[in-house]
Parts: C-alpha cells; structure tokens; sequence
C-alpha cells in the first residue's frame, strides 16, 4: 500500500510540475459512479494530460466555477445533500476541499449568480429552486430560500445583469421567470411568472447570449432548440422560432415525459446539454441516444437558428463543455470509460483530437483557464 501511494503521489507530482511548466487551461469531469473528481491539463493544440482525482461522494455530478476562478463547487445527489466546495490552486489545477454545505434537495444542476455570493439549484425530483449563500472563502451556507415549482426543473441561470433568472422545466413544458435581488439573494416571481411552450418539448437547459438579447433553450423531449427574445427591461421572454438539432435523416422520435434517468424507448429523442461558441456564431447540442454533438450556426441579429452538422462522440453524452479561447471542446459519456477532445474549426465542424481515461459515470465538465 505504502509503495502504491508513493507512486500515485510520484505521478501526480510530475503532473503539477507539468501544469506550472506549460499551460494554465484545467478540465475538470465529474464521476457520478465513483464519486470523485478528474483533473485535466489541458496542453495549447487541445490534447490533454490526465491528472490526480479528487474525492467527492457517490453521485457527484453537476460542478459550477466562481467567477474569479477561486473556488468550484460540486454537488452530491445522494443523501445527505451536500455542495463540495474546493479552492483551485492557479498554478497546478489542483483542487483543495474547503467544506461541505447543505443542499435543499438533490440538484441536478446548480450555478453562481453573477457576483458569486449566492449559489442557485434547481431539483428535477422536488420540484423546486432554491438559493444558498456563499461565504467570501467559498463555504456554502444554509439555503436562503427553497421555492416549489412545477414538475422537473432542470436548470438555473441568471441573466448578464443578475437581475433575471430562468428555469426549464421539463415536465411541464414551462420556463419560470424569476426577478433577483443581488444584495438579499432574494428570487420573487416576475409577471407572468412563465413562459409557456408546446406541449411536450420538455425544456431542459439553457444559454444566454453575450449582448443579453436571447435565450437559447434545449427541449429533451424533441431535440430542437428554441429562441426566446429577452426583454431587457421587464425580465420577459418570448418565442422567436425553434430548430431541430437532428439531420433531416434522423431516425429518433419525440417521446413522453419520463423519470430521470430511465428511457423506455430506443429511438426516443434523449437530448442532454447546450453550449454557445465563444465567439456565438455557432451554438452545440448533445443529444444522448444518438451519442452525437450537434451544430447549429446563429444569425446574431435575429437569434435565429440553422443547423449544420452532427458528430459522432462518447456513448450517452450527458455534458460538454468549450475552452475560454473557443477552440477546443471537451465532451464526456456516461456509459463511456474516455472523454473526447476537439478542435473547432472556422466553419463550426468538430475535429477529434483524442481520447482520455476518465471514470465511470462522467457526465460535467468545467474548463478554467488562468491568464
């Protein structure tokens, strides 16, 4: 035993001199399955390095990153309900647990407002939103506030002025709109408190557009995505128009409503994750029985969608994540024992690069950079 931590003490040790020495870009997967951690060393033509895990619990999955890249935070959805808060270490990666703090519910996707002073979850299983605080040294209090729902909400995210938050819910084929208030950490309902979709889309996550303009919002159930204009003053949204992400010559089918993370159907439409390109002319989808990325090139003026192309990766891929410079993505699977790496070229297509080692279950990934 005592030869075989000397070694994996020996590789990690090589791995940190390896970061300090040639990068600053980190990836960092978290494995449901195993309940830890991977590190990455991201190198400048996109292949990785793999790296020392760090220890969570058993059904670690959705990570968020502080703004300035001080801390990651990881939630556990096993009980009891915990956010794993580790500082990142700027130079080697590496993470360090600062605390535990306690979840309202099991979250399968959390995420900081823009201050990084509160810390939003949203529970597909409970019906519900809530809002922790954040210490300055990264601790996660006691929720402020829990707030039920609708059925299966499925992702959090404020807007670019923290004024406004938004929440899919699958089940209901509903995106709450939410008022925030940065000092108290308050969520109230906006008016309309919803925006309501075609019934059956089962909306699930979302990205917002750097100028503040649209909402990109992923439907599971039908694999398209849809455009919402952002009202900059009242907080609303609207519908502008909606995309498949499938080629024409697909052969999956819109299906029910389900409980997470059964599917009943082999061809039923299973889409997972969204991510806008860092320059958003293009904007990425993946879509989990098919075990593709998907395309689609964006018309800024409009928020208008066209798809491009789809692309073979991981089998299941549950999420993904795009390099701050927005050239190389990072795609896990969770029932695949690599992640991918690709570079992104001019057009938007996918090239691979390579694939890595990671555990079993993998399904998040945060990318940080240090300048």
């Amino acid at each position: 035993m005592g030869r075989l931590r000397s070694w994996a003490a020996a590789i990690a040790a090589v791995f940190l001199l390896s970061a300090q020495a040639m990068a600053t870009t980190f990836v960092y997967v978290s494995n449901a399955e195993e309940g830890d951690i991977g590190l990455y060393l991201m190198q400048p033509d996109g292949t990785l390095q793999p790296g020392p895990r760090f220890k969570a619990d058993k059904l670690v999955m959705p990570m968020a990153v502080s703004r300035d890249k001080r801390f990651l935070v990881a939630a556990v959805r096993s009980k009891p309900y915990l956010a794993y808060t580790y500082s990142i270490h700027r130079s080697s990666g590496a993470l360090q647990l600062v605390s535990t703090g306690p979840l309202a519910e099991s979250f399968p996707y959390i995420s900081f407002d823009r201050s990084s002073r509160w810390l939003f979850g949203a529970s597909y299983g409970a019906n519900l939103v809530s809002v922790n605080p954040v210490g300055t040294d990264g601790r996660i209090g006691e929720p402020l506030q829990v707030i039920p729902t609708a059925r299966n909400a499925h992702a959090i995210h404020p807007d670019r002025t923290n004024r406004f938050v938004f929440v899919p819910h699958l089940g209901t084929d509903q995106v709450f709109q939410f008022l925030f208030d940065e000092k108290t950490g308050k969520l109230t309902a906006n008016t309309p408190p919803l925006v309501q979709l075609k019934a059956g889309t089962g909306p699930r996550h979302l990205q917002i557009s750097a100028d503040n303009r649209f909402v990109y919002l992923l439907n599971e159930l039908t694999a398209t995505v849809t455009t919402l204009a952002l009202d900059a003053k009242t907080g609303w949204l609207s519908e502008v128009s909606s995309t498949s992400i499938l080629p024409p010559e697909s052969k999956l089918q819109p299906g029910a409503p389900r409980p997470s993370p059964g599917r009943n159907v082999d061809n039923d439409i299973w889409a997972s994750d969204l991510h806008l390109a860092r320059d958003e002319r293009f904007l990425y989808a993946a879509e989990r029985t098919s075990s593709t990325i998907n395309a689609l090139r964006i018309d800024k003026e409009t928020g208008k969608l066209t798809y491009i192309g789809s692309t073979p990766t991981e089998k299941q891929p549950r999420g993904f994540a795009i390099g701050p410079a927005g050239r190389y993505m990072i795609v896990t699977g969770e029932k695949s024992d690599t992640i991918s790496s690709y570079a992104i070229d001019h057009t938007g297509a996918l090239k691979l690069i390579g694939k890595y080692p990671t555990g079993k279950g993998s399904n998040w990934v945060e990318i940080v950079a240090f300048d």
